[in-house]
């Protein structure tokens, strides 16, 4: 009787750390997701303010108002997938560093007071969007950390958890742009 109660004692704790295991895993996870979508969420903000820049700078530059067209256009072919989100969102980033340098060539746009509250909402909405990248990471990091320890290193494959990927900018991003004024 005592071996038997002893056997069930082990199996229950085995339960579980198992049942334990898997809904850590499982928050650590949703987590990720959450923070994904807070990211998705601060991308639409900066894509919506875009058209609005577009129509402030008509006036000024017409290769820059064509410019900031060509990021509505690429939207459309953006499918949410953690890749392909990445590289939108580092495309933006490098064609909003190219404008706002492009744009202190031009002191009627500076003044412009519609201008530069779009301006003063695209600095809020990428200030926004860092701290989503970073709570990202932060999430993420977690994760992989919940999938590589032991003992539950021992279920997460088996359970379907994998480490998911850190948002990391490209080279290009981490540099200062080249930009000409010149209009060759």
């Amino acid at each position: 009787m005592l071996p038997l109660l002893f056997l069930v004692g082990i199996l229950l704790f085995v339960l579980i750390v198992i049942w334990s295991i898997y809904n850590g895993l499982v928050r650590a996870k949703n987590v990720v997701d959450e923070a994904f979508s807070g990211i998705d969420v601060q991308l639409k903000k900066r894509f919506e303010l875009i058209p609005n820049l577009v129509e402030a700078v008509k006036g000024y530059n017409e290769y820059e108002a064509v410019t900031l067209a060509k990021i509505v256009e690429q939207r459309s072919g953006v499918d949410g997938s953690f890749k392909e989100t990445v590289a939108f969102d580092t495309s933006i980033t490098n064609t909003l560093k190219r404008f706002r340098i492009q744009v202190e060539a031009y002191p009627d746009l500076k003044a412009n007071s519609q201008f530069l509250k779009l301006m003063d909402s695209l600095s809020s909405v990428e200030n926004e969007l860092s701290m989503a990248r970073r709570y990202y990471n932060g999430a993420t990091r977690d994760l992989n950390i919940k999938v590589d320890v032991f003992p539950n290193i021992l279920f997460a494959k088996m359970m379907g958890f994998e480490k998911a990927a850190f948002y990391e900018i490209d080279e290009n991003e981490k540099s200062a742009p080249t930009v000409s004024l010149n209009k060759d």
